[in-house]
């Protein structure tokens, strides 16, 4: 009955429009409150502060920071030249360079909607110039921008590591697979779509152009280099990683390709710092929200109450990963995350999921999610920089959204497509 309580307690507060944070907040507060135990909320603070001080989460602004130092800086579109050289001349090209772009800026970002605002805006300037259909050029900039948290380096895992103190090293090597099937996915998906509306192609592959556009995105593109390698290699933690990634960038961006000012760093830092304020506020609340969870024992209720309604691991993770993605539709990824790890990881404990492969499932629905109405922050995005509406930009996205949902089949119906190379690389 508490369960119940509790869990229509936030779904209510959210549905009437309240930010995730202030509705996981007022939910754990409220129950106490009318329970009467007014001791309790002097915990308010400390658990806030607990949530958001772990030395992981240093990593968060750091990344988002790199991540709007190349917007700027003229670093994605040096890599969206390179990509269109090398996989422009297939048909539905610049469909195809949207992806192969996206999947190098994810190595960089580690965050969707940083690839759908930055190198989305040139994607989508690039394909109208070329004549391309608008849906089609929105929808493909919306599904290729869900690649980047999935492929290292990655926010949500991060995220996930923290709460879980899964390795993670272990969790960005497990997204590398994932993370190349998904473009794969997406291509194949482009290329589908490029035969029905025998959309035009260029003829030939211009090596003298793939020659000078690799020269020119070298530096840019040896950044993932630094950042993986680095943690991999024992030289830095994924915090690290982070810094060096936002040292490299603004070194970059200001004295190599000299396209960001001093004057420019101010408006790049309070964005950084209002987005990174939004996402510390969420685990903040989420902090209380889970400790509330944990107090009345709602993990193990939750736990009980599917197991007694199957013994099945299939039927157990089926149930789960349907939650997750009917989540998925309402709330952002982070919020998901924070939301829902305190309360399955004990279920996946149960069943013997392993936790490097439910981290990436779990990041892998949040990104479904963001493409989903009603509150798909990626989807929205896209939407206002294409002026789409969204329900237009919907209909547009539903092929790449059946190849993204059977690579999230395949990762949660064969467990080594995400657990093998981290298994591989750094032992059990």
């Amino acid at each position: 009955m508490t369960t119940f309580l509790i869990l229509t307690a936030l779904v209510v507060l959210i549905a009437m429009g309240l930010p995730v944070a202030i509705s996981l907040g007022l939910t754990a507060v409220g129950f106490y409150v009318l329970q009467g135990d007014f001791r309790i909320l002097a915990m308010v603070p400390q658990r806030m502060f607990s949530a958001t001080t772990g030395f992981t989460l240093l990593a968060i602004p750091f990344f988002i920071l790199a991540g709007n130092l190349m917007n700027t800086g003229g670093i994605t579109e040096r890599i969206f030249r390179f990509a269109d050289a090398c996989v422009g001349h297939i048909r539905g090209g610049l469909g195809q360079v949207n992806v192969l772009a996206s999947l190098f800026f994810s190595g960089m970002s580690g965050a969707a909607v940083a690839d759908a605002a930055g190198l989305g805006q040139v994607e989508l300037k690039a394909m109208d110039d070329k004549g391309y259909d608008r849906d089609f050029s929105a929808a493909i900039t919306a599904a290729s921008s869900t690649i980047g948290p999935v492929f290292p380096p990655s926010i949500p895992f991060v995220l996930y590591s923290s709460i879980t103190g899964v390795s993670v090293a272990k969790l960005f090597l497990a997204g590398v697979v994932p993370g190349v099937l998904m473009a794969l996915a997406l291509m194949g998906a482009v290329w589908i779509v490029a035969h029905r509306t025998k959309m035009l192609k260029k003829h030939g592959i211009d090596w003298l152009e793939i020659g000078r556009s690799f020269a020119s995105a070298a530096f840019s593109l040896f950044t993932p280099v630094i950042i993986i390698a680095g943690i991999f290699g024992g030289i830095v933690t994924p915090t690290e990683a982070g810094v060096a990634a936002s040292a490299y960038a603004l070194v970059l961006s200001m004295f190599v390709y000299r396209e960001i000012t001093f004057r420019d760093l101010p408006k790049i830092l309070w964005e950084t710092l209002q987005h990174t304020i939004r996402v510390m506020f969420v685990i903040a609340s989420a902090g209380f929200f889970g400790w509330l969870l944990i107090h009345q024992r709602v993990p193990n209720q939750l736990v009980s109450a599917l197991i007694g309604f199957s013994d099945s691991p299939a039927i157990i993770m089926t149930i789960v990963v349907a939650i997750l993605l009917i989540l998925g539709m309402f709330l952002e990824g982070i919020a998901v995350i924070v939301l829902t790890v305190p309360l399955f990881m004990p279920v996946i404990a149960k069943i013997g999921v392993d936790p490097v492969q439910f981290g990436v499932i779990m990041i892998m629905c949040s990104m479904v999610g963001l493409l989903t109405p009603p509150v798909g922050m990626v989807l929205f995005a896209v939407s206002s920089i294409a002026r789409l509406s969204v329900a237009r930009l919907s209909k547009a996205l539903l092929p790449y959204l059946i190849g993204l949902f059977a690579v999230l089949l395949a990762v949660v119906i064969f467990p080594a497509i995400s657990t093998w190379l981290p298994t591989a690389v750094l032992g059990q």
